[in-house]
């Protein structure tokens, strides 16, 4: 069996670093929504979801879900209109309860089954939306380690910055069980990291844990925005230890208020002045982490379009900061000499349960088109319909 890393389709072989499946998909119990926090979270004030995935408000039980996907993958042929239906209208925590119940029916993890039955793009899709988010994005982080370029350093950043504290704690616990190591202690030993300041700052988000709650020290922002300044634009060290302290340790609330503040004390947003020093790698990393912890549907967003051509949006990203990042991953799949179907398929799976409907929002005052319209136009056949599945109407 091929590893995961090594196929032409790289989400295919996923089941060979998941535990066995009742295990990774336990960790859901009691939760109503991923990223959420089980009774606690029940008790917080209502929020509008920004979830783009439709749930049936009486869904079957998990026992009679995990049947119908047995009589989908059996016989001749297999039904693919009915695991989409099935899988893509379920929450993690439904699809968490699927997989259990699918395994002690049927004595295999239903990851196995979807691999033998699906193929290509469409399959990748499959068993990456139906994996647990945790141990998916650990496995994305362990793949991206094996590959050199940008968008791989992406993804680390992705899994470090862009979701909730507690989802990093889960994704190095996922990490460790895979691999018997730690995420921290891959990324240090990465030999693709030349530089070790790129590597500290990998290394420092990775093992970073931040306050996740509201409260902000303006004072604080004040001085942190200072020292971003001199760190910067005056001795011209993106990565300087100052930068590289607050970026990985302050809350998200925190960060955006200094962010704020440095633009108004210095007339220009910080992702302006990095991103007039494009040429610079480490600029462009500490850009990509801003927007993360930001606002990461940006760089999901353009993410869409092949990554060669990225480079022709440098402008409009200067000009909209707080919402580039997530806009990155899904416009730079798709624009230029073919789909970029890995980078397309993590994009719309990992933010359709988190933030998609920010992104097809910023995406059609961005692009002046919909991410339905740009995936209508380059993908097709079941990966198509699962996509779009995911995306949800606009």
């Amino acid at each position: 069996m091929c590893c995961w890393w090594c196929c032409r389709r790289c989400l295919e072989c996923i089941h060979n670093i998941v535990p066995p499946l009742s295990l990774p998909f336990l960790r859901f119990s009691g939760l109503a929504l991923p990223g959420g926090g089980g009774a606690a979270a029940a008790a917080s004030p209502p929020v509008v979801s920004m979830a783009s995935i439709s749930v049936p408000s009486r869904a079957p039980s998990a026992a009679e879900d995990a049947e119908n996907i047995r009589k989908a993958v059996q016989g001749w042929g297999t039904d693919e209109k009915a695991l989409i239906e099935i899988l893509g209208h379920r929450t993690a925590a439904q699809r968490a309860e699927i997989a259990v119940a699918y395994e002690g029916l049927y004595n295999e993890p239903i990851i196995d089954r979807l691999h033998s039955e699906l193929s290509g793009d469409f399959r990748s899709a499959m068993m990456l939306w139906t994996v647990d988010p945790a141990a998916r994005d650990a496995k994305l982080a362990h793949k991206a380690m094996k590959k050199q370029g940008e968008r791989y350093v992406w993804v680390l950043i992705e899994v470090a910055c862009a979701s909730a504290p507690d989802h990093l704690v889960a994704v190095r616990k996922a990490y460790r069980e895979a691999y018997s190591a730690s995420l921290e202690e891959d990324v240090a030993a990465c030999p693709l990291y030349k530089d070790p300041l790129l590597k500290q700052f990998l290394v420092r988000l990775v093992s970073s844990y931040r306050y996740s709650g509201e409260l902000v020290d303006d004072e604080l922002a004040r001085a942190e925005a200072a020292e971003l300044h001199d760190a910067v634009v005056a001795r011209k060290q993106p990565l300087h230890g100052d930068v590289v302290r607050v970026v990985s340790s302050r809350s998200k609330a925190q960060l955006k208020a200094t962010f704020e503040r440095y633009r108004l004390d210095h007339g220009k947003a910080v992702d302006e002045v990095l991103e007039e020093r494009r040429s610079d790698q480490l600029a462009a990393v500490l850009k990509t982490a801003v927007w993360c912890l930001t606002s990461p549907e940006k760089h999901f967003a353009e993410v869409k379009v092949k990554p060669i051509i990225r480079f022709r949006f440098s402008s409009v990203a200067i000009r909209s900061f707080l919402m580039a990042l997530l806009f990155q991953v899904i416009r730079s799949s798709i624009v230029g000499l073919g789909t970029d179907e890995e980078s397309l398929t993590r994009a719309i799976v990992s933010r359709a349960e988190i933030d998609m409907k920010k992104v097809k929002e910023e995406y059609r005052a961005r692009y002046r088109t919909t991410v339905t319209s740009d995936v209508n136009g380059d993908t097709s056949g079941y990966y198509n319909v699962i996509l779009l599945t995911l995306v949800g109407p606009e």
